[in-house]
């Protein structure tokens, strides 16, 4: 469960939606701290100035100077302490207000200026204390420095109060972004998950799965496409590969059939008569090297599929290749009352693997007659231009559909008229080992024009 995609994308989710939050409350925290304490130190220091402003105002009128004691100007003040610095101004008065510790301000400071100082100290038994002290004159004599202290306010229930509501705010927009995360997460692994079952199907042999569409497309959109695409090659594959069975089946059997029921009729001692022995054993070698040329284009497509096959590199003279495969062919035209010709433009001379250009012509002659009607007309035209040699084999056949086109040259393939479906797909991997390429040009009017360009050099 903890390693599965649906549980770690929205963890993965969450994780960064947490410490995204969490770095974020404590840059606001620390700035509002900052904040918070800066203004309510400017308001404790305000409040100071005015206090000391009208103690000043009070000690500079004569009249019932004796009756204020500290503890009654404290009060008056909010219970701020009360600092002197000074000769005494009254009998008592230096053992009623606190002393003011040497070195908390700059006394000198204080009395060259006829307005308040603001400070901070530390007294030796207690908290750092906010203090504002103004000059103590009467006239034009100073007699002493007043000062007016108090801690600086707290801020933790405010403090607490705030964080409580960051909290509940955090664990809200972490509930919203879990719901978002999970929702997310299903959006995005509901079509893996589909995905991993179609495999799983596809992995025991079941091609035809669903494979349902992803909406909005996008990169998941694209991977179901392309999983659509490769269940359907396979199909087409497995299909190719179980037809090619059954034609490979039906074309080995037909001549095995065939020469062991000569070979039976010699041995039992059917045929007496050296003409039905000679026809006989033609009939056995024909079948025989049938079997050949199956079993050959079977190594063939096996070695073209694993790059496991030699090219030579010789002078190969293109019109006498064509001449040869042509006339391989010429009895079965005159056989069959087939049209058969062959136009020869030019005469170039190739470095290529003769053997190899001489099959893949071959091949295609192969497929032209196959599908070529009694009557019909097959064609072989050689010309060169550009530095390209260009050999083309056309036929009179039906022709093949335009859906049948990309499939043409798959192994196995076959339009159900026969054959094992290698000839043209030996073709164009031969031709593709060899540099070219092998085009084919179809219509049900005209039959079938397989074009095959090769390198001059």
């Amino acid at each position: 469960m903890l390693r599965s995609l649906r549980f770690q994308l929205p963890a993965l989710f969450l994780l960064g939606v947490v410490v995204a939050g969490l770095v974020s409350a404590a840059i606001a925290l620390r700035l509002f701290q900052s904040y918070a304490q800066n203004r309510a130190r400017a308001q404790d220091y305000v409040q100071l100035s005015n206090e000391a402003k009208g103690l000043t105002k009070i000690y500079r009128k004569q009249a019932g100077l004796k009756l204020l004691s500290a503890k009654y100007l404290e009060l008056a003040t909010g219970g701020d302490r009360i600092f002197f610095r000074g000769p005494p101004l009254f009998p008592g008065q230096g053992n009623a207000f606190r002393p003011l510790p040497k070195g908390a301000v700059d006394i000198a400071r204080v009395e060259a200026r006829d307005r308040a100082v603001r400070f901070t100290f530390r007294p030796p038994h207690g908290p750092t204390l906010l203090a504002v002290a103004r000059p103590l004159k009467f006239g034009r004599h100073t007699f002493g420095v007043i000062a007016v202290a108090k801690p600086q306010t707290v801020l933790n229930q405010h403090w607490l109060a705030l964080i409580e509501r960051l909290l509940l705010a955090f664990a809200g927009g972490v509930l919203v972004a879990a719901a978002f995360a999970w929702y997310l997460s299903r959006r995005i692994t509901t079509p893996v998950l589909q995905l991993s079952e179609a495999a799983t199907e596809i992995a025991g042999g079941r091609y035809d799965v669903d494979v349902p569409e992803v909406p909005g497309g996008g990169e998941i959109g694209q991977l179901a496409g392309r999983f659509r695409v490769m269940a359907s090659r396979l199909a087409e594959a497995e299909e190719l590969e179980r037809n090619f069975l059954m034609t490979v089946s039906h074309e080995l059997r037909t001549p095995l059939t065939a020469i062991r029921g000569h070979v039976g009729a010699l041995r039992e001692g059917v045929v007496t008569d050296e003409e039905s022995r000679a026809e006989s054993l033609a009939v056995i070698a024909a079948e025989a090297a049938r079997l050949e040329r199956l079993v050959g284009d079977v190594l063939d497509l096996a070695k073209l599929g694993a790059h496991r096959f030699t090219v030579l590199r010789e002078e190969v003279e293109m019109e006498m290749l064509v001449d040869r495969a042509y006339a391989s062919f010429s009895e079965e035209a005159r056989r069959r009352g087939i049209e058969y010709r062959c136009q020869v433009d030019a005469k170039p001379v190739i470095v290529s693997d003769g053997d190899r250009v001489l099959q893949i012509i071959s091949n295609l002659l192969s497929n032209a007659f196959r599908w070529t009607p009694d009557g019909g007309r097959v064609g072989l035209e050689l010309s060169a231009t550009d530095g390209t040699v260009y050999v083309v084999v056309d036929d009179s056949g039906p022709g093949i559909r335009p859906s049948e086109r990309e499939r043409i040259f798959r192994p196995f393939w076959s339009r159900g008229g026969g054959g094992t479906g290698l000839g043209l797909a030996i073709a164009n991997e031969l031709a593709l080992a060899l540099g070219g390429h092998l085009r084919l040009e179809s219509s049900a009017e005209s039959g079938s024009r397989f074009e095959l360009a090769l390198p001059a050099n």
